[in-house]
Protein backbone atom coordinates (compact mmCIF):
# COMPACT_ATOMS: atom_id res chain seq x y z
CA UNK A 1 0.00 0.00 0.00
CA UNK A 2 0.74 3.55 -0.76
CA UNK A 3 0.50 6.33 1.58
CA UNK A 4 0.45 9.81 -0.23
CA UNK A 5 -1.32 12.09 2.38
CA UNK A 6 -0.57 13.19 5.69
CA UNK A 7 -2.96 14.95 7.62
CA UNK A 8 -2.15 17.08 10.90
CA UNK A 9 -5.00 16.32 13.37
CA UNK A 10 -5.66 20.29 14.97
CA UNK A 11 -8.50 21.05 17.79
CA UNK A 12 -10.56 21.85 14.97
CA UNK A 13 -10.91 18.23 14.07
CA UNK A 14 -11.80 16.82 17.29
CA UNK A 15 -14.80 15.18 18.54
CA UNK A 16 -16.15 16.08 21.84
CA UNK A 17 -14.33 12.99 23.55
CA UNK A 18 -10.84 15.00 22.10
CA UNK A 19 -10.22 12.23 19.53
CA UNK A 20 -10.23 12.66 16.07
CA UNK A 21 -13.93 12.98 14.52
CA UNK A 22 -15.01 9.96 12.48
CA UNK A 23 -16.66 12.34 9.98
CA UNK A 24 -13.69 13.97 9.34
CA UNK A 25 -11.29 11.32 8.51
CA UNK A 26 -14.20 9.88 6.57
CA UNK A 27 -13.88 13.21 4.45
CA UNK A 28 -10.40 13.03 4.27
CA UNK A 29 -10.17 9.54 2.92
CA UNK A 30 -13.39 10.19 0.17
CA UNK A 31 -11.50 13.24 -1.13
CA UNK A 32 -7.96 11.32 -1.35
CA UNK A 33 -10.00 8.32 -2.60
CA UNK A 34 -11.88 10.82 -5.66
CA UNK A 35 -8.15 12.20 -5.85
CA UNK A 36 -6.46 8.85 -6.39
CA UNK A 37 -9.03 8.06 -8.94
CA UNK A 38 -8.78 11.09 -11.12
CA UNK A 39 -5.36 10.64 -11.27
CA UNK A 40 -5.58 6.58 -12.38
CA UNK A 41 -8.73 7.40 -14.63
CA UNK A 42 -7.70 10.39 -16.36
CA UNK A 43 -10.87 11.69 -15.64
CA UNK A 44 -12.04 14.58 -13.26
CA UNK A 45 -15.25 13.81 -13.44
CA UNK A 46 -15.39 10.50 -10.78
CA UNK A 47 -17.88 9.74 -7.91
CA UNK A 48 -17.66 7.66 -5.01
CA UNK A 49 -20.73 4.61 -5.13
CA UNK A 50 -19.82 3.14 -2.62
CA UNK A 51 -17.68 2.60 0.63
CA UNK A 52 -17.90 -1.02 2.83
CA UNK A 53 -17.71 -1.93 6.36
CA UNK A 54 -15.58 0.55 8.17
CA UNK A 55 -13.31 -0.48 10.98
CA UNK A 56 -12.17 2.19 13.51
CA UNK A 57 -9.13 0.42 15.03
CA UNK A 58 -7.93 3.24 17.32
CA UNK A 59 -7.61 7.30 17.44
CA UNK A 60 -6.25 10.11 16.97
CA UNK A 61 -5.38 13.26 19.14
CA UNK A 62 -4.22 16.83 18.30
CA UNK A 63 -0.66 17.01 17.27
CA UNK A 64 -0.67 13.31 15.58
CA UNK A 65 0.39 13.57 12.11
CA UNK A 66 -2.21 10.45 10.00
CA UNK A 67 -0.85 9.31 6.56
CA UNK A 68 -3.82 8.37 4.07
CA UNK A 69 -2.68 4.70 2.02
CA UNK A 70 -4.62 3.40 -0.85
CA UNK A 71 -4.48 1.11 -2.69
CA UNK A 72 -6.32 -0.39 -6.27
CA UNK A 73 -8.41 -3.78 -5.33
CA UNK A 74 -9.41 -3.99 -9.08
CA UNK A 75 -9.89 -1.94 -12.35
CA UNK A 76 -14.00 -2.26 -13.26
CA UNK A 77 -15.39 -1.26 -17.19
CA UNK A 78 -16.65 2.06 -15.28
CA UNK A 79 -15.56 1.94 -11.69
CA UNK A 80 -12.16 1.49 -10.02
CA UNK A 81 -12.17 -0.13 -6.62
CA UNK A 82 -9.36 1.00 -3.84
CA UNK A 83 -8.96 -0.04 -0.22
CA UNK A 84 -7.65 2.64 2.64
CA UNK A 85 -5.64 2.22 5.80
CA UNK A 86 -5.14 5.61 8.02
CA UNK A 87 -1.93 4.99 10.13
CA UNK A 88 -0.68 7.15 12.42
CA UNK A 89 2.77 8.51 10.79
CA UNK A 90 5.04 8.12 14.15
CA UNK A 91 3.93 4.97 15.44
CA UNK A 92 2.67 3.37 12.35
CA UNK A 93 -0.57 1.89 14.31
CA UNK A 94 -3.76 1.71 12.01
CA UNK A 95 -6.50 3.93 13.14
CA UNK A 96 -9.18 2.87 10.25
CA UNK A 97 -9.56 0.49 7.54
CA UNK A 98 -11.48 0.44 4.32
CA UNK A 99 -12.34 -2.72 2.70
CA UNK A 100 -13.74 -1.40 -0.58
CA UNK A 101 -14.05 2.43 -2.14
CA UNK A 102 -15.95 2.29 -5.10
CA UNK A 103 -15.70 5.26 -7.19
CA UNK A 104 -17.58 5.56 -11.03
CA UNK A 105 -15.74 7.02 -14.12
CA UNK A 106 -18.49 9.58 -15.70
CA UNK A 107 -19.24 11.37 -18.98
CA UNK A 108 -19.57 14.60 -19.25
CA UNK A 109 -23.37 14.15 -18.79
CA UNK A 110 -22.80 12.60 -15.77
CA UNK A 111 -23.30 8.81 -16.57
CA UNK A 112 -20.90 6.41 -15.94
CA UNK A 113 -18.73 5.84 -18.72
CA UNK A 114 -16.12 3.04 -19.66
CA UNK A 115 -12.44 4.25 -18.79
CA UNK A 116 -10.45 2.01 -20.69
CA UNK A 117 -7.77 1.43 -18.04
CA UNK A 118 -6.78 -1.98 -16.64
CA UNK A 119 -3.64 -1.43 -14.54
CA UNK A 120 -2.56 1.38 -12.08
CA UNK A 121 -0.75 3.94 -13.86
CA UNK A 122 2.50 6.64 -12.87
CA UNK A 123 2.23 9.91 -13.80
CA UNK A 124 5.87 9.96 -14.46
CA UNK A 125 5.20 6.83 -16.60
CA UNK A 126 3.11 8.99 -18.52
CA UNK A 127 5.20 11.67 -19.30
CA UNK A 128 7.66 10.03 -20.63
CA UNK A 129 11.22 10.02 -20.04
CA UNK A 130 12.39 13.25 -22.29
Amino acid sequence: MRFHTRKWVKPEDLNPNGTLFGGRLLAWIDEEAALYGVIQLENKHIVTKYMSEINFNSSAITGDIIEIGIEVVKFGKTSLVLNCEVRNKMTQTTIITVDNIVLVNLDEHGKPSPHGKTEIEYVKDRLGNN
